[in-house]
């Protein structure tokens, strides 16, 4: 049967898109029912550690989210108890260190997801954010183009923009959150430098990848992605482009647009076609972690959960996949001291801890100091540091203390808002600490070098 892709979100050819059942609550009364009320992820989650809250808490949540499904509150109760549900459960940033930490393995993030389809699908929010989802996520991460000259727009207006708004701001509560929005603006400019469609292995070949490019990545962070190919590359590695890929579907998935998600999903799984790779590389922890997601994503639709669960099997971060094969070329030498900070999405959804420590080991001269709190998240959480500024900037500073702390010139992390919140909290501070994508480190060090062969 054809898999073509027609549209990003509306066909898909003959196999149309099944609308999968809200929940299987069999399943997911078993998943809340793991949960023992130990009370040991209390220490790993940023919202509780923030606000010392037992609501906003994992263990809190759980509760509440069993009383959703027990029916003692219901979504469409128009009342305090429904809305205070609703509101603890958005409040979370989905960082996954409450699951690194239970001893139960409580599958929290997909209990929370479910959960919040389930208040959505009950209580539909106003026109006006249903609105705004619509515009942003289905006409702007899903067109790299449109994406890109709006990153570029954003970064060439905001030297005029930023004193206006910052006067604003005093006024006005709506400016100061735009004057906040600015504050995460990267320094750097956007690049049009996209990888081409095929990077040869160079030396001897050892297999032959896809890039996942990803919406911000691409349009933000291009030079990482020329920056991760090359690297791969240098290795033996071939990599291909495919140019039809789009966004993965995480911030879509996790602002309310689900079909929308799963029609990204279904996209991406038919161009980047795992069955032709040996892997699928993604060099961004959030978009890795909701890539290796699509089995459970597309999970009760009969023609397409097969695929899902191959293709997330297929899915690797760059840093684990090369980590697992091995660097074939000698990196040039980097006489630096680095921070290396944890994406969540990385260290907890995706439990890599090690494989990027091993990279950094193999810059000759480098010296990789540890950031304290390393389970904590710095606040960016996909569009979190937009929709819950407050609770994002005290993690923020909170991650920023404890990188100045250790006396690295440069933090070293995977993952685009981790980048973006890192470098406006550091800008806050007026500290001259750079930061950087593990690629484009490893890209600079191959540079002093180009590659000699081991």
């Amino acid at each position: 049967m054809a898999h073509d892709v027609v549209d990003s979100h509306v066909s898909f050819g003959t196999d149309r898109p099944v609308r999968q059942p809200l929940v299987d609550e069999g399943r997911i009364r078993s998943m809340l029912d793991a949960c023992v009320q130990c009370g040991r992820c209390l220490p790993s989650c940023p919202t509780y550690r923030v606000l010392e809250q037992e609501a906003d808490s994992p263990r809190g949540r759980v509760w509440l989210m069993r009383t959703l499904w027990d029916d003692r509150v219901s979504p469409l109760t128009i009342g305090v108890d429904a809305e205070s549900v609703e509101a603890h459960l958005r409040l979370c940033l989905d960082c996954r260190a409450c699951e690194t930490a239970c001893p139960s393995d409580v599958e929290f993030s997909k209990l929370l997801d479910i959960s919040k389809q389930r208040l959505e699908a009950e209580r539909p929010p106003a026109v006006r954010v249903r609105l705004i989802r619509f515009l942003v996520l289905r006409h702007v991460f899903i067109r790299p183009r449109v994406l890109a000259a709006a990153a570029w727009l954003v970064h060439r207006t905001r030297p005029l923009a930023t004193p206006l708004i910052a006067r604003l701001a005093r006024r006005s509560a709506a400016a100061g959150r735009i004057s906040g929005l600015l504050d995460l603006v990267p320094m750097r400019s956007p690049s049009s430098d996209e990888p081409p469609q095929l990077i040869p292995a160079q030396g001897t070949h050892r297999a032959n990848v896809a890039l996942f490019t990803g919406c911000v990545m691409r349009a933000a962070f291009s030079r990482t992605n020329a920056a991760t190919a090359r690297v791969l590359s240098r290795n033996g590695i071939e990599v291909r482009v495919p140019t039809e890929q789009r966004c993965c579907g995480a911030l879509h998935d996790h602002n309310g647009d689900h079909e929308g998600a799963r029609d990204l999903a279904r996209r991406n799984i038919t161009v980047l076609n795992a069955a032709e790779h040996d892997a699928i590389v993604v060099n961004a922890a959030g978009c890795g972690a909701h890539l290796k997601s699509y089995g459970w994503l597309l999970r009760d639709d009969p023609i397409w959960a097969e695929r899902a669960e191959a293709f997330a099997s297929s899915v690797k971060d760059a840093a684990e996949y090369l980590a697992a094969v091995g660097l074939t070329a000698l990196p040039g030498r980097l006489d630096i001291r680095v921070a290396y900070q944890d994406p969540c999405h990385l260290l907890h959804a995706q439990r890599i801890r090690s494989q990027p420590r091993v990279l950094l080991r193999a810059i000759p001269g480098l010296q990789s100091v540890s950031v304290g709190e390393p389970e904590l998240c710095c606040g960016s959480a996909g569009s979190y540091n937009v929709t819950h500024p407050e609770v994002a900037i005290q993690l923020r500073t909170r991650k920023v203390t404890n990188v100045i702390r250790t006396g690295a010139t440069v933090v070293v992390t995977a993952n685009p808002g981790c980048l973006i919140q890192i470098e406006a909290g550091l800008r806050a501070e007026h500290s001259d600490v750079s930061v950087t994508h593990l690629m484009d480190l490893l890209d600079s060090a191959y540079e002093r070098n180009e590659g000699v062969a081991r």
